[in-house]
């Protein structure tokens, strides 16, 4: 990295992440007796979220760990996570507090255990540990050829015992005070995958591999029941004790079958709970609430209230099952953002609550049939989605979200109010029938006003449709808009011009209504995709090169040119004013392009490429999506809080790697001390005056100069009377104050009143102000910096006295008043103070005009000032001249 240059980003830091709820790990139910609420703690990554079970609503999320977690369980204080070959206790859902180091391999398994906690790794080590002191009290080694563990539990009621379940099969229980097998069950000659306590004492449900469910007497080691569900192995099991015997029983198929336990039989099945395997689910104690969630990024709760035992959606958090494909913003508030995922659904994620986002759901083709067979079972269901555009300029009169879809040559219209899949399906019909061709959407764009849609194929065509009816309404050129795949499109801000650009390495520039073509330009490379910012008329275009274009829409040419991307080009975002184009490349770097000065001013790193990217309407946030990660993340923009010095980045400039939102950060062994100059680099400090040769005002507040001139008026108004004169009540003491902007109190000498003498002094009433004295002194030294720094510090009552107290018949000088002018033409000189110099020169010339014309000396002084003044506003016009005149033709002139 450079040197002076701030490690990671100067404008982005990272915030949070949106869309993750859950992965492939069991959820842990906690209850919290204060609060009279459960909760439910899922595992993301790194870290875990804690939601309470009543609104879903998110209530904290942890400390990122350096591992992914491996197991979750969680006892009335603690949240404990299984990472490698770590196990570490969270306190308040959020803060690391133990750590447990001793395994030699992965831990994938833990059961909190009153004052301990029991873990299992790989290598088949059974390790008790204290909590508190987290020293090792007991470890216990099994063969893994003969009794591999594979499930624990602890039974109710059997105190300081735990009972394994293993992959051949086979259960033991053990006393893990005494240390000692206390019981082997020979098992049911397949895998033991769940085990469960029944709300029964004794009796325990096993789920094993085969599918099997066995509802077990542990205490006379006998089978009281077995079940058989066809759908793979038992993935979880739960039991309800709200007074209905139900035991409901998880599948890798995403479905969950319900047993009556009284009957003994199948009385409901939930198929498709989940879209992949169930991770887990548990029934809420004493509530006929079912909490599942699975590998497909969703939390979902589940009522039993109707008849029949099956149970029906109540609330859910769901994000995407597949990483994201787009996200773009939607409106202009920057509270939403719209993704499409590879897992084929379009949903849209608040940034301020989870309760408001939303899911439109997965595409198809036939809305009603699927409605009746069930999207999953439909076989014209439409692929992923790659690109979308989307307007909020008549969402509510019609549709307002227009999508590409993988492979396939039909766009689709989305309702964002009605949360679904649209109206319209729009194809040309040039095609016909024949859906068979290489033909796909390629870009797609949809005007301000939100009434129609240009949607660009990989035939070279370019289409225009109706958003309202969806009608066919033309399309670009003769027959193609260009001879290969159309690679961008975009309409400006007045639906005046259209353009578009080709893999045949043409720009093209149309009219938006009557179609025809304006403007044609040849790129240096074939074009990768094409982004227009519609307030300031700049069209960036990404090359196949890696390198960036920047093209003004008004004089249709080239402005800027950017490179320094090592891979392709994945997505670009304009700031909201259009200064900022940012950019996210394979080469895992986001970079910020200053549009003005033309230069790189952010560069960082992330681990994983970035997929797509948007900045909010409002500037607040960055988004980004990335490879393999299912989650959006969001960078809050520093420079709305805060001073960012962004400077030009040099060419070799090495980017640093900042870590995802939630991730936690790799430790730095360097010394932060590089990082000083960049801090010392960044602070400026202004400089009382730029140039000499430069005018420069006074930083006071007008109010202690502009009013000078009228002070008389302005006395004369405040003081009016409002209303009669009443006699004054006997006055309380007062401490004399000294006159000036800060109070100040009058201190007395001390003398007595003996010692001061009933005889007025004048003497004392002819004495010189400060002011005078220091005018003196200058007239002397001929340095006026004293007495103007005084007059800087009075109010506008108190310059008025000065200045007049400089007249002879109130005590004054014709030297001293000889002696102010020179000092207003000192400040003239020195082109400072520029605003107070005529302000005090004004009242100067209204209260003693006539003196100065009756005296010569005075008269010689002014005129001198006059020559002075005349010159500085002589250079101040033609210099104002001059800038108007360069400014006028850098707004007219083509460049």
């Amino acid at each position: 990295m450079s040197a002076g240059y701030k490690k990671g980003s100067a404008i982005f830091s990272g915030f949070r992440a949106l869309g993750l709820y859950s992965n492939h790990l069991s959820h842990v139910v906690r209850y919290h007796k204060k609060h009279q609420e459960f909760y439910v703690v899922t595992a993301v990554g790194k870290c875990f979220h804690t939601y309470n079970v009543k609104k879903l609503g998110i209530v904290a999320v942890s400390n990122a760990l350096p591992e992914d977690i491996a197991y979750l369980a969680a006892d009335r204080m603690l949240v404990f996570v299984a990472h490698g070959a770590r196990v570490t206790a969270f306190a308040k859902n959020k803060e690391a507090v133990h750590t447990y180091v001793g395994h030699e391999a992965d831990v994938h398994l833990l059961l909190p255990f009153g004052d301990h906690v029991i873990s299992v790794d790989r290598d088949n080590t059974v390790i008790i540990w204290d909590v508190d002191s987290e020293e090792e009290y007991l470890q216990i080694t099994f063969d893994k050829t003969t009794f591999e563990v594979s499930a624990i539990m602890h039974p109710s009621t059997y105190l300081n015992k735990i009972l394994l379940g293993s992959s051949q099969g086979g259960l033991q229980l053990w006393n893990i005070k005494s240390n000692k097998l206390l019981y082997s069950f020979s098992g049911w000659g397949s895998g033991v995958t769940a085990l469960q306590q029944t709300p029964a004492v004794d009796v325990v449900g096993v789920g094993l591999t085969s599918g099997h469910i066995i509802i077990h007497n542990i205490k006379y080691d006998e089978s009281l029941m077995k079940f058989q569900q066809d759908w793979g192995p038992v993935t979880a099991i739960s039991f309800r004790t709200d007074g209905h015997p139900i035991m409901a029983v998880g599948s890798p198929l995403g479905h969950i079958g319900l047993w009556d336990l009284e009957d003994k039989k199948l009385i409901g099945q939930m198929r498709d709970a989940h879209s992949t395997a169930i991770a887990g689910l548990t029934f809420l104690h004493s509530e006929p609430l079912l909490i599942t969630n699975g590998a497909d990024n969703a939390i979902r709760v589940w009522i039993f209230d109707a008849p029949g035992g099956g149970g029906r959606l109540l609330r859910c958090r769901m994000g995407h099952s597949a990483p994201p494909t787009k996200i773009q913003h939607h409106g202009q508030n920057g509270q939403q953002i719209l993704s499409a995922g590879q897992d084929g659904t379009l949903q849209s994620f608040s940034t301020v609550h989870e309760r408001f986002n939303k899911s439109l759901g997965h595409g198809s083709i036939n809305k009603k049939k699927s409605k009746k067979k069930g999207l999953k079972y439909d076989a014209l269901k439409l692929p992923a989605i790659t690109t979308f555009a989307s307007e909020t300029a008549r969402q509510s009169d019609w549709d307002g979200i227009v999508a590409c879809h993988r492979g396939y040559v039909t766009a689709t219209s989305w309702n964002y109010q009605k949360t679904s899949m649209g109206a319209h399906k729009l194809e040309p019909e040039r095609f016909g029938k024949n859906r068979a061709l290489n033909v796909h959407a390629t870009a797609v764009d949809i005007t301000s006003c939100g009434n129609f849609v240009v949607v660009a194929l990989s035939s070279g065509h370019i289409d225009v449709y109706n958003m309202q009816s969806g009608f066919h309404r033309g399309h670009y050129g003769q027959d193609k808009a260009h001879d290969g795949p159309v690679r961008g499109v975009s309409v400006d801000g007045l639906n005046q011009l259209t353009v578009s650009v080709g893999a045949d390495k043409l720009l093209k520039v149309w009219k938006f209504k009557s179609k025809e073509l304006v403007h044609s330009a040849v790129l240096s490379a074939s074009p990768a995709a094409s982004l227009l910012h519609r307030d300031s008329g700049m069209l960036a275009i990404s090359l196949d090169d890696f390198t960036i274009n920047i093209l003004d829409m008004e004089t249709r040419r080239v402005v800027r040119k950017f490179c320094g991307h090592r891979g392709q080009i994945n997505d670009m975002t304009f700031s909201p004013d259009g200064r900022w184009l940012i950019t996210a490349a394979m080469d895992c770097t986001i970079r910020t392009w200053d549009l003005p000065t033309g230069c790189l001013v952010d560069c960082f790193l992330v681990d994983a490429a970035v997929i797509s990217v948007t900045m909010s309407p409002t500037g607040d946030f960055l988004a980004s999506s990335h490879v393999d990660s299912l989650g959006i993340y969001l960078w809050s923009n520093n420079t709305l809080c805060s001073m960012v010095s962004l400077r030009p980045l040099p060419s070799d400039y090495e980017p640093t790697v900042v870590t995802l939102p939630g991730s936690c950060p790799v430790e730095d062994d360097e010394d932060d001390e590089e990082d000083s100059p960049s801090e010392e680099m960044i602070e400026y400090i202004s400089p009382e005056q730029l140039d000499e040769r430069l005018v420069t005002l006074s930083l006071l507040p007008d109010s202690r100069w502009k009013n000078l001139l009228h002070l008389d008026i302005i006395k004369v108004q405040t003081n009016k009377p409002k209303q009669p004169p009443k006699v004054a009540k006997a006055a309380p003491f007062f401490i004399p104050t000294v006159a000036g902007l800060v109070p100040q109190f009058a201190v007395s000498e001390g003398n007595s009143a003996e010692d001061q003498s009933k005889v007025v002094n004048f003497g004392v009433l002819a004495q010189k102000s400060s002011f005078y004295v220091k005018l003196e002194e200058a007239c002397i030294s001929n340095d006026y910096a004293a007495p103007v720094q005084l007059l800087k510090g009075m109010g506008p009552s108190a310059i008025d006295s000065e200045l007049r107290g400089l007249a002879p018949d109130v005590g004054g000088a014709v030297e001293v008043m000889q002696s102010f002018l020179r000092m207003v033409g000192s400040m003239l000189d020195s082109k400072r103070d520029f605003d107070l110099a005529q302000a005090y020169l004004a009242l100067f010339l209204k209260l003693h005009l006539r003196m100065i014309s009756q005296e010569p000396e005075l008269m010689g002084e002014a005129w001198k000032v006059s020559e002075r003044l005349k010159e500085t506003w002589t250079n101040m016009q033609t210099m104002f001249n001059q800038s108007l005149c360069l400014l006028a033709y850098t707004k007219s002139a083509l460049l």
